[in-house]
Formats: structure tokens, sequence, C-alpha cells
């Protein structure tokens, strides 16, 4: 058996990991634009800021490509599938075929498409080697950046740079940050948070273009004003990277439809991690959460099924925890959806109490909720999300920081 695997982040090594314990002799290759061997991608923000070292970032000693037996393709970019032959066509013109492929490409960050997006020193924050270019510039005396987006790629990459005693202004187009993960309360909650501890950060406002020779010196803001800046970070979120797939060559929405075995609408092509929307267990309907947790969980199961080992992938559910300075910030499925006859949310908390709450249910099922602080319950709450459990008793007891969740029982 024969089996290929575009990607070699954690969905693609988990992959080839299952593979190689159900069967010994099977051919992997696995293929990659990036040439660094699988690496811990939540851990570059750590580089950037310094706390941790870049020897750190591999997820495994030595050499894993030649303990798994893996055939590694690096550096060259998928350009074409062809869904027919079961083979791929990379950009330097090789052609590689299999039996079982394995679609586990992850994702892209969006770049700004504004006049000067193209000057040095402006950079998106995904991979190693952006961190390492990150810390090429900043060698040269950087004083001034700006992080575009206050999502958590912003939040990290801003933080960092405090951390190296840079100057940074926050551009956040919304009314608050992480507002794809929180509510106003709690946005609210951590834009004050931030600003506290020395960052800048500007709402409701985003860059119109850039100035500068070769490099950036300026951005020029919607708003009029014009910000000096020698380093730029761009975290305006990401998008599957399936562009080497042709047009209902298999099934897609956003990413590739795959069923409850990961698999595609092509026997035999199977997709995880970021590339693959599956069931989401809060929304009941098909989504990307393209989080690290199920990229892995994603990749394993792929890999017992390529392998003939059936194993269902149980649906993903979106969440983080993260510490904001002072601030313990969990959120999980549904926590911030818009307003509908068919949710009920309710919250209790805020700054002044040192702790928020916010849940989301459908009916008698808890499909989101939004922690600030006392995030202990977070385990059984996001136990409840996954598993579906109804609520029997008053909602409102599940808003005291103190109840007893075996009355659930």
């Amino acid at each position: 058996m024969k089996h290929l695997i575009i990607g070699n982040g954690i969905a693609g090594i988990n992959a080839a990991r299952a593979i190689r314990e159900m069967d010994t002799t099977a051919a992997i290759f696995m293929v990659s634009d990036e040439t660094f061997p699988p690496y811990s991608r939540p851990m570059i923000s750590y580089v950037l800021e310094g706390s941790e070292p870049h020897a750190k970032l591999p997820l495994f000693a030595g050499n894993v490509y030649e303990d798994l037996n893996i055939t590694p393709v690096l550096g060259h970019r998928v350009a074409h599938l062809d869904v027919q032959k079961k083979s791929i066509h990379l950009e330097n013109g090789t052609e590689i075929d299999c039996q079982k492929l394995l679609i586990a490409s992850g994702a892209d960050a969006r770049r700004i498409r504004v006049q000067g997006a193209d000057l040095g020193n402006i950079f998106t924050m995904r991979t190693q080697q952006d961190v390492l270019d990150h810390l090429a510039a900043i060698s040269q005396g950087v004083k001034n950046a700006l992080v575009l987006g206050g999502g958590l790629v912003g939040f990290r990459a801003a933080h960092a740079l405090l951390k190296r005693g840079i100057t940074v202004t926050m551009l956040i187009t919304s009314a608050y940050p992480l507002a794809m993960q929180v509510d106003e309360t709690a946005g609210r909650m951590i834009l004050r948070e931030l600003q506290s501890h020395g960052l800048s950060v500007k709402i409701g406002v985003s860059v119109a273009s850039f100035d500068g020779d070769n490099q950036v010196k300026a951005a020029r803001l919607n708003s009029g004003e014009t910000l000096g800046c020698d380093l730029v970070i761009v975290g305006k979120g990401v998008d599957p990277s399936l562009g080497f797939i042709a047009e209902n060559a298999i099934e897609m929405d956003y990413g590739i439809l795959v069923d409850p075995y990961l698999c595609s609408s092509v026997p035999d092509i199977y997709a995880a991690g970021d590339a693959a929307e599956s069931m989401d267990i809060a929304r009941q309907t098909r989504w990307i959460n393209a989080i690290w947790p199920e990229a892995a969980i994603q990749g394993r199961i792929a890999g017992c099924n390529m392998a003939g080992r059936k194993v269902v992938y149980p649906g993903s559910l979106g969440r983080n925890v993260m510490r904001i300075y002072d601030l313990d910030v969990m959120t999980m499925g549904l926590a911030n959806p818009e307003k509908t006859d068919d949710l009920e949310i309710i919250q209790a908390g805020d700054e002044k109490a040192g702790a928020y709450r916010r849940l989301v249910f459908r009916g008698d099922i808890l499909v989101g909720a939004v922690l600030i602080n006392r995030i202990e319950q977070g385990g059984m709450l996001r136990a409840m999300i996954e598993n579906r459990v109804p609520v029997r008793i008053p909602k409102k007891y599940l808003m005291s920081l103190d109840f007893n969740y075996s009355r659930l029982l």
C-alpha cells in the first residue's frame, strides 16, 4: 500500500504514525512546502517573545521521517491534484501517485491587500519561518510595531513584541479584541486588561495603505490618521490551503467535506486538520475548528481509517484557554453566536465582580460558554457540550461559581 500525505503538521504526522503502527511495510510519502521537521505551531509565539529557544519547536527528537520510514518531499508546494489518478503535481514538476491520500495541508495566513503591502518588514505569523523573519527584522533595531487583528494571533504577537521592549499598537476593525471568541462584556474586560499593561489598542479602524521606500515606515488608517512603524504583523485569520484542488473535483464548501471516517466525497482521499470541514458538536452542522488539538485527533483517526481500521470521528468542538495578563479566559462552542429565537443566553458577573460567565443554550442543551476568571468548572461545561447533556434543573444554578455538577446526574 502506498500512502501520500500532504502536510507535515500535527495532523499529517499523527496520521503517518497511526498508519505505521498498523502497517510496518506500507510506503508513506509526506509532502510539505516547509523544510522544517514537524514542530509545535502554538509555540512559535514563545520563540518570538524569547521565553523559549528555537530548538524547542520540533515535536520529536531525532529524525522522525527515518524513525517512521517516511519518504519526505520538503520545500515544495502542491500545484495540482489529479483526483482520478490519485496523484499530485508539485510546483517543480514532480509527480507523485498513491493508493490512499490524506490532505492535511493546513491553512494559509490571510494577507492584507492594500497599497504598500509588499514593503519589507510586513509579515504574517503562521509558520516557523515567519517568526525567524520577525527576529531577523527585530535584530536590526525595530522600535515601533503595528499588529493588525484582535484575534489570538494578534494578541500573541503583540504580547511577544512588548516583552522585547518594542512599542506596539494593535489595530482592530471590531469594537473589542477576540470578537470571534467572546461577547462584548468579556471583550471590554480583555481590552482594558491589555491597555493596562502598556498595549495601545485602536478599535474600529483598519489600514488603508503603507508608506516607505523598501521597508515600511508608516501606515495610513481609514480614519485619516498616520502611524509611524518599522514592523507590521498581520493577524487577520487564515484560510484552508486548498488552491491545488480544481473546482468540483472534490465536494467542498469552505473546506473539504468529510464523512465520520474523515473520508472525502472521493473514495480513498481523506482530509484532516484545518483543511477538513467536519461535524461541529455545538453547531450540529459542518464547520472548521482550526485548533491544534482537533488537528491532532483528526490526523490519527484519518490514519487509522487509511490503514483499514474503521474509527469514527465524534466531531469537533472549538475551544480556547488563555491567560491574558491577570485574566484567565476560556471559550468553547457557540461562545458568541448571533441572537436567534432558538438560543437562550444567560450571563452573570462583570469587571467589578472580578469574574464573568456567559452560557448559551439551545433548548436544554448547553452549546457555548465564555468564562473570565474562576474557570475551574470549564472542564465540566465542556463535557456537557460534547456529550449533549440535558439540563433538567433551572439553568440559573449553573451560573454559580460553586455549583455541584453532580446535581445534573
